[in-house]
Protein backbone atom coordinates (compact mmCIF):
# COMPACT_ATOMS: atom_id res chain seq x y z
CA UNK A 1 0.00 0.00 0.00
CA UNK A 2 1.14 3.06 -1.50
CA UNK A 3 1.79 6.00 1.57
CA UNK A 4 1.08 9.56 1.05
CA UNK A 5 2.86 12.82 2.54
CA UNK A 6 -1.02 13.85 2.97
CA UNK A 7 -1.26 9.95 5.63
CA UNK A 8 2.05 10.74 6.85
CA UNK A 9 1.22 14.31 8.07
CA UNK A 10 -2.44 13.41 9.05
CA UNK A 11 -0.48 11.19 11.75
CA UNK A 12 2.26 13.81 12.69
CA UNK A 13 -0.46 16.73 13.57
CA UNK A 14 -2.27 14.08 15.55
CA UNK A 15 0.73 12.92 17.45
CA UNK A 16 2.15 16.76 17.36
CA UNK A 17 -0.76 19.10 16.84
CA UNK A 18 0.08 22.48 15.24
CA UNK A 19 -2.25 24.14 17.77
CA UNK A 20 0.18 23.54 20.75
CA UNK A 21 3.09 25.60 18.81
CA UNK A 22 3.94 28.96 20.20
CA UNK A 23 2.69 31.53 18.28
CA UNK A 24 5.53 32.90 17.08
CA UNK A 25 6.86 29.85 15.59
CA UNK A 26 6.83 28.17 12.08
CA UNK A 27 5.72 24.27 11.91
CA UNK A 28 4.26 21.90 9.45
CA UNK A 29 4.62 21.57 6.22
CA UNK A 30 7.43 22.67 4.66
CA UNK A 31 8.04 21.53 0.64
CA UNK A 32 6.22 18.51 -0.68
CA UNK A 33 2.63 17.85 -2.54
CA UNK A 34 0.25 16.22 -0.09
CA UNK A 35 -0.02 13.46 -2.99
CA UNK A 36 3.11 12.69 -3.26
CA UNK A 37 4.29 9.09 -2.29
CA UNK A 38 6.34 8.31 0.72
CA UNK A 39 8.51 5.25 1.02
CA UNK A 40 11.53 6.65 3.13
CA UNK A 41 11.09 9.17 5.96
CA UNK A 42 14.94 10.79 7.05
CA UNK A 43 14.06 12.06 11.15
CA UNK A 44 16.94 14.80 11.80
CA UNK A 45 17.00 17.75 14.47
CA UNK A 46 17.77 20.56 11.83
CA UNK A 47 17.05 20.86 8.28
CA UNK A 48 20.78 22.24 7.37
CA UNK A 49 22.63 21.63 3.96
CA UNK A 50 24.69 18.59 5.56
CA UNK A 51 21.27 16.85 6.69
CA UNK A 52 19.65 17.65 3.42
CA UNK A 53 22.44 16.69 1.28
CA UNK A 54 21.92 13.10 3.43
CA UNK A 55 17.98 12.88 2.43
CA UNK A 56 18.94 13.79 -1.34
CA UNK A 57 21.77 11.35 -1.67
CA UNK A 58 20.25 8.34 0.45
CA UNK A 59 16.48 8.92 -1.97
CA UNK A 60 14.31 10.03 0.96
CA UNK A 61 11.56 11.09 0.21
CA UNK A 62 10.94 13.15 3.61
CA UNK A 63 12.84 14.88 6.28
CA UNK A 64 10.91 15.62 9.35
CA UNK A 65 12.98 18.30 11.34
CA UNK A 66 12.75 19.33 14.53
CA UNK A 67 14.13 22.92 13.86
CA UNK A 68 12.27 25.20 11.38
CA UNK A 69 13.97 25.97 8.30
CA UNK A 70 12.24 29.32 8.26
CA UNK A 71 11.43 30.27 11.06
CA UNK A 72 10.99 33.80 10.25
CA UNK A 73 9.71 35.79 7.64
CA UNK A 74 11.21 35.68 4.55
CA UNK A 75 11.12 38.10 1.76
CA UNK A 76 12.74 35.73 -0.91
CA UNK A 77 14.04 32.00 -1.44
CA UNK A 78 16.22 32.78 -3.96
CA UNK A 79 19.17 30.14 -4.44
CA UNK A 80 21.55 32.92 -3.60
CA UNK A 81 21.47 32.34 -0.17
CA UNK A 82 21.61 29.43 1.97
CA UNK A 83 18.22 28.33 2.72
CA UNK A 84 17.30 29.80 -0.72
CA UNK A 85 19.55 27.37 -2.00
CA UNK A 86 17.92 24.51 0.17
CA UNK A 87 14.46 25.63 -0.52
CA UNK A 88 15.46 25.11 -4.14
CA UNK A 89 16.87 21.72 -3.90
CA UNK A 90 14.16 19.46 -1.77
CA UNK A 91 11.77 21.16 -4.55
CA UNK A 92 13.99 19.80 -7.21
CA UNK A 93 14.64 16.60 -5.57
CA UNK A 94 10.97 16.26 -5.03
CA UNK A 95 12.20 16.07 -0.75
CA UNK A 96 9.37 17.23 1.20
CA UNK A 97 10.02 18.77 4.37
CA UNK A 98 8.22 18.89 7.84
CA UNK A 99 8.74 20.45 10.83
CA UNK A 100 7.56 20.05 14.46
CA UNK A 101 8.92 22.57 16.25
CA UNK A 102 7.47 23.49 19.81
CA UNK A 103 4.29 21.69 19.10
CA UNK A 104 6.55 18.53 19.69
CA UNK A 105 8.15 20.45 22.98
CA UNK A 106 4.52 20.71 24.42
CA UNK A 107 3.23 17.41 23.10
CA UNK A 108 2.92 14.30 25.60
CA UNK A 109 4.98 12.28 25.09
CA UNK A 110 7.60 15.36 23.26
CA UNK A 111 10.67 16.42 23.36
CA UNK A 112 11.49 17.03 26.81
CA UNK A 113 9.71 13.56 27.45
CA UNK A 114 12.62 11.66 25.29
CA UNK A 115 15.23 13.82 27.46
CA UNK A 116 14.06 12.88 30.39
CA UNK A 117 13.46 8.79 29.50
CA UNK A 118 17.25 9.15 28.78
CA UNK A 119 18.67 10.49 31.65
CA UNK A 120 16.06 7.79 33.50
CA UNK A 121 13.65 9.81 35.22
CA UNK A 122 10.24 8.59 36.64
CA UNK A 123 7.15 9.65 37.41
CA UNK A 124 7.55 12.65 34.85
CA UNK A 125 5.04 15.37 34.61
CA UNK A 126 5.24 18.69 32.71
CA UNK A 127 7.62 21.86 34.33
CA UNK A 128 5.40 24.73 32.36
CA UNK A 129 1.92 22.80 31.75
CA UNK A 130 -0.62 24.50 29.57
CA UNK A 131 -4.16 24.86 30.17
CA UNK A 132 -6.37 21.76 29.39
CA UNK A 133 -8.92 22.40 26.83
CA UNK A 134 -11.95 24.73 28.62
CA UNK A 135 -14.93 22.58 29.53
CA UNK A 136 -18.46 23.42 30.11
CA UNK A 137 -20.81 20.82 31.93
CA UNK A 138 -24.47 20.79 30.82
CA UNK A 139 -27.02 20.57 33.31
CA UNK A 140 -31.02 19.53 32.09
CA UNK A 141 -34.29 17.75 33.37
CA UNK A 142 -36.06 16.03 31.54
CA UNK A 143 -39.06 13.76 32.20
CA UNK A 144 -37.38 10.23 33.48
CA UNK A 145 -38.37 7.97 30.28
CA UNK A 146 -36.78 10.59 27.92
CA UNK A 147 -33.43 10.04 30.23
CA UNK A 148 -31.57 7.79 28.12
CA UNK A 149 -31.99 9.37 24.89
CA UNK A 150 -31.10 12.76 25.97
CA UNK A 151 -27.91 11.40 27.03
CA UNK A 152 -27.50 10.04 23.62
CA UNK A 153 -28.37 13.29 21.74
CA UNK A 154 -25.91 15.18 23.55
CA UNK A 155 -23.43 12.71 22.94
CA UNK A 156 -23.84 13.10 19.43
CA UNK A 157 -23.28 16.25 19.74
CA UNK A 158 -20.10 15.95 21.73
CA UNK A 159 -21.25 15.92 25.14
CA UNK A 160 -20.25 12.78 27.62
CA UNK A 161 -16.57 12.80 26.32
CA UNK A 162 -13.56 11.67 28.99
CA UNK A 163 -10.76 10.52 28.07
CA UNK A 164 -11.00 6.83 26.62
CA UNK A 165 -15.32 7.44 27.46
CA UNK A 166 -17.50 8.46 25.69
CA UNK A 167 -21.14 9.05 26.45
CA UNK A 168 -20.33 9.51 30.42
CA UNK A 169 -22.76 11.19 31.97
CA UNK A 170 -24.65 11.75 35.76
CA UNK A 171 -28.60 11.55 36.18
CA UNK A 172 -30.41 11.86 39.47
CA UNK A 173 -34.01 11.99 39.98
CA UNK A 174 -36.57 14.69 41.53
CA UNK A 175 -40.22 16.26 41.28
CA UNK A 176 -40.16 19.37 38.69
CA UNK A 177 -43.19 21.70 38.75
CA UNK A 178 -44.54 24.51 36.77
CA UNK A 179 -47.59 26.10 35.61
CA UNK A 180 -48.47 26.84 32.47
CA UNK A 181 -49.46 30.44 31.41
CA UNK A 182 -51.88 31.43 28.86
CA UNK A 183 -50.49 31.13 25.31
CA UNK A 184 -48.02 28.35 26.03
CA UNK A 185 -48.53 24.76 24.42
CA UNK A 186 -47.33 22.37 26.87
CA UNK A 187 -46.22 18.67 26.47
CA UNK A 188 -47.88 17.83 29.97
CA UNK A 189 -50.04 19.00 32.03
CA UNK A 190 -52.83 22.24 31.02
CA UNK A 191 -52.62 25.83 30.66
CA UNK A 192 -53.08 27.26 34.29
CA UNK A 193 -52.69 24.07 36.51
CA UNK A 194 -49.64 23.34 38.92
CA UNK A 195 -48.05 20.49 37.38
CA UNK A 196 -45.78 17.75 39.46
CA UNK A 197 -43.30 15.59 36.75
CA UNK A 198 -40.79 13.02 37.81
CA UNK A 199 -37.72 14.39 36.06
CA UNK A 200 -33.98 13.08 35.76
CA UNK A 201 -31.20 15.36 36.12
CA UNK A 202 -28.65 15.09 33.44
CA UNK A 203 -24.93 16.53 34.15
CA UNK A 204 -22.37 15.39 30.96
CA UNK A 205 -19.02 17.40 30.25
CA UNK A 206 -18.41 19.09 27.37
CA UNK A 207 -15.35 20.89 24.76
CA UNK A 208 -16.88 24.50 25.44
CA UNK A 209 -16.38 24.62 21.26
CA UNK A 210 -18.99 22.11 20.97
CA UNK A 211 -21.41 24.50 23.42
CA UNK A 212 -23.48 25.53 20.41
CA UNK A 213 -24.25 22.11 19.34
CA UNK A 214 -24.82 20.62 22.20
CA UNK A 215 -27.54 23.28 23.20
CA UNK A 216 -29.21 22.69 19.90
CA UNK A 217 -29.12 19.23 20.34
CA UNK A 218 -30.67 19.44 23.83
CA UNK A 219 -32.97 21.43 22.45
CA UNK A 220 -33.98 18.87 19.55
CA UNK A 221 -34.22 16.22 21.66
CA UNK A 222 -36.30 17.57 24.62
CA UNK A 223 -39.99 17.07 24.78
CA UNK A 224 -40.71 20.24 26.81
CA UNK A 225 -41.82 23.59 25.09
CA UNK A 226 -39.21 25.54 27.38
CA UNK A 227 -36.65 22.75 28.38
CA UNK A 228 -35.25 23.92 31.54
CA UNK A 229 -31.12 23.97 31.68
CA UNK A 230 -28.09 25.10 32.88
CA UNK A 231 -24.53 25.76 30.86
CA UNK A 232 -21.85 25.94 33.88
CA UNK A 233 -18.09 27.36 32.34
CA UNK A 234 -15.63 24.79 34.25
CA UNK A 235 -12.24 26.30 35.58
CA UNK A 236 -9.22 25.06 33.71
CA UNK A 237 -7.00 23.26 35.16
CA UNK A 238 -3.42 22.24 34.19
CA UNK A 239 -3.17 19.94 31.20
CA UNK A 240 -0.60 16.87 30.60
CA UNK A 241 0.56 18.93 27.64
CA UNK A 242 3.22 21.57 28.08
CA UNK A 243 6.62 21.96 28.04
CA UNK A 244 9.65 20.32 29.64
CA UNK A 245 9.59 18.12 32.23
CA UNK A 246 10.26 17.13 35.84
CA UNK A 247 10.50 14.06 37.37
CA UNK A 248 12.75 11.93 40.04
CA UNK A 249 15.39 9.99 39.85
CA UNK A 250 15.44 5.76 40.63
CA UNK A 251 17.62 6.45 43.42
CA UNK A 252 19.62 9.76 44.85
CA UNK A 253 22.91 10.77 43.22
CA UNK A 254 25.29 13.07 43.90
CA UNK A 255 26.00 15.63 41.49
CA UNK A 256 28.75 14.60 39.83
CA UNK A 257 27.54 11.40 39.39
CA UNK A 258 24.30 12.43 37.87
CA UNK A 259 26.82 14.83 35.62
CA UNK A 260 28.12 11.43 34.17
CA UNK A 261 24.61 10.21 34.07
CA UNK A 262 23.55 13.00 31.74
CA UNK A 263 26.79 12.64 29.57
CA UNK A 264 26.43 9.00 28.89
CA UNK A 265 22.83 9.37 28.13
CA UNK A 266 23.38 11.95 25.34
CA UNK A 267 25.10 12.03 22.32
CA UNK A 268 29.03 13.34 22.49
CA UNK A 269 29.32 17.12 21.20
CA UNK A 270 32.61 19.67 21.77
CA UNK A 271 30.01 21.55 23.97
CA UNK A 272 30.09 18.55 26.85
CA UNK A 273 28.18 18.57 29.60
CA UNK A 274 28.85 21.69 32.13
CA UNK A 275 28.21 21.89 35.79
CA UNK A 276 27.50 24.74 37.80
CA UNK A 277 26.73 23.63 41.73
CA UNK A 278 28.76 21.57 44.38
CA UNK A 279 29.54 18.50 42.96
CA UNK A 280 28.60 16.13 46.22
CA UNK A 281 25.27 17.56 46.46
CA UNK A 282 22.55 14.64 46.18
CA UNK A 283 20.27 14.80 43.21
CA UNK A 284 16.96 13.57 43.77
CA UNK A 285 14.17 15.23 41.68
CA UNK A 286 15.32 16.89 38.17
CA UNK A 287 13.91 19.48 35.84
CA UNK A 288 14.77 19.33 32.19
CA UNK A 289 13.82 21.10 29.26
CA UNK A 290 15.07 20.27 25.77
CA UNK A 291 16.59 23.24 23.52
CA UNK A 292 17.33 26.39 25.15
CA UNK A 293 15.73 26.57 28.68
CA UNK A 294 16.94 29.50 30.80
CA UNK A 295 13.79 31.72 30.52
CA UNK A 296 12.63 28.51 32.90
CA UNK A 297 14.92 29.00 35.18
CA UNK A 298 12.52 31.07 37.82
CA UNK A 299 9.66 27.91 37.24
CA UNK A 300 12.16 25.78 37.84
CA UNK A 301 13.40 27.08 41.27
CA UNK A 302 9.92 27.39 42.29
CA UNK A 303 9.39 24.09 41.49
CA UNK A 304 12.22 22.87 44.70
CA UNK A 305 14.02 20.22 42.09
CA UNK A 306 17.93 19.36 42.77
CA UNK A 307 19.22 19.98 39.46
CA UNK A 308 17.79 20.92 36.00
CA UNK A 309 19.16 19.80 32.41
CA UNK A 310 18.68 21.99 29.77
CA UNK A 311 20.80 23.75 26.79
CA UNK A 312 21.76 27.59 25.94
CA UNK A 313 22.43 28.66 29.55
CA UNK A 314 23.95 31.79 29.56
CA UNK A 315 26.38 33.71 32.09
CA UNK A 316 23.84 36.48 33.55
CA UNK A 317 20.57 34.29 33.94
CA UNK A 318 22.77 31.51 35.47
CA UNK A 319 24.47 33.23 37.79
CA UNK A 320 21.73 34.64 39.20
CA UNK A 321 20.04 31.52 39.78
CA UNK A 322 22.94 30.22 41.07
CA UNK A 323 22.73 33.11 43.92
CA UNK A 324 19.78 31.39 45.21
CA UNK A 325 20.52 29.06 48.58
CA UNK A 326 17.28 26.74 47.20
CA UNK A 327 18.20 27.31 43.52
CA UNK A 328 19.04 23.65 42.00
CA UNK A 329 22.22 22.54 40.60
CA UNK A 330 22.72 23.83 36.75
CA UNK A 331 23.37 20.81 34.07
CA UNK A 332 23.59 22.92 30.78
CA UNK A 333 23.80 20.53 27.52
CA UNK A 334 24.26 21.28 23.74
CA UNK A 335 21.17 22.52 22.32
CA UNK A 336 21.31 19.85 19.47
CA UNK A 337 21.91 17.07 21.98
CA UNK A 338 18.84 17.96 23.89
CA UNK A 339 16.65 17.58 21.67
CA UNK A 340 18.51 14.67 19.51
CA UNK A 341 16.77 11.66 21.75
CA UNK A 342 12.87 13.00 20.49
CA UNK A 343 14.23 11.59 17.00
CA UNK A 344 13.90 7.93 18.23
CA UNK A 345 10.48 8.92 19.55
CA UNK A 346 8.88 10.53 16.73
CA UNK A 347 10.21 7.67 14.88
CA UNK A 348 8.67 5.00 16.91
CA UNK A 349 5.05 6.64 16.88
CA UNK A 350 4.89 7.77 13.61
CA UNK A 351 5.87 4.19 11.84
CA UNK A 352 2.73 2.87 15.17
CA UNK A 353 0.03 5.77 13.73
CA UNK A 354 0.68 4.47 10.38
CA UNK A 355 0.71 0.86 11.29
CA UNK A 356 -2.19 1.40 12.46
CA UNK A 357 -3.85 2.40 9.00
CA UNK A 358 -2.25 -0.04 7.75
CA UNK A 359 0.53 1.76 5.41
CA UNK A 360 4.57 1.15 6.12
CA UNK A 361 7.53 3.45 5.55
CA UNK A 362 11.38 2.80 5.43
CA UNK A 363 12.50 5.38 8.27
CA UNK A 364 16.28 6.60 9.30
CA UNK A 365 17.18 8.88 12.21
CA UNK A 366 20.51 11.46 10.97
CA UNK A 367 23.29 10.92 13.06
CA UNK A 368 25.11 13.72 11.57
CA UNK A 369 26.38 15.93 14.46
CA UNK A 370 24.42 19.75 13.68
CA UNK A 371 25.24 20.96 16.62
CA UNK A 372 26.83 24.57 15.65
CA UNK A 373 30.47 23.98 17.97
CA UNK A 374 33.28 22.00 16.02
CA UNK A 375 36.10 21.61 18.12
CA UNK A 376 36.86 22.42 21.83
CA UNK A 377 40.70 23.26 22.89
Amino acid sequence: MTTSLGAVKAVLDRLYDPAWAESWDAVGLVTGDPDQPVRKVLFAVDPMRAVVDEAIAGDFDLIVSHHPLLLRGVNSVAATTPKGRVVHDLIRSETALIVCHTNADNANPGVSDALAAALGLEQTRPLKPLPADPLDKVVVYVPVDETQAMIDALAAAGAGRQGDYERAAWSSTGEGTFRPLPGADPTIGQVGAIEVVAESRVEMILPRHRRRAVVEALRAAHSYEEPAFDILELVSLPGRLGGGRIGTLPQPLALRDFAAVVDRGLPRTEHGVRVSGDPERMIGTVAVCGGAGDSELDRVRAAGVDAYVTADLRHHPATEARAYADGPALVDVAHWASEWPWLRDAERLLTAGLAEQGSTVDTHISTLRTDAWTLRL
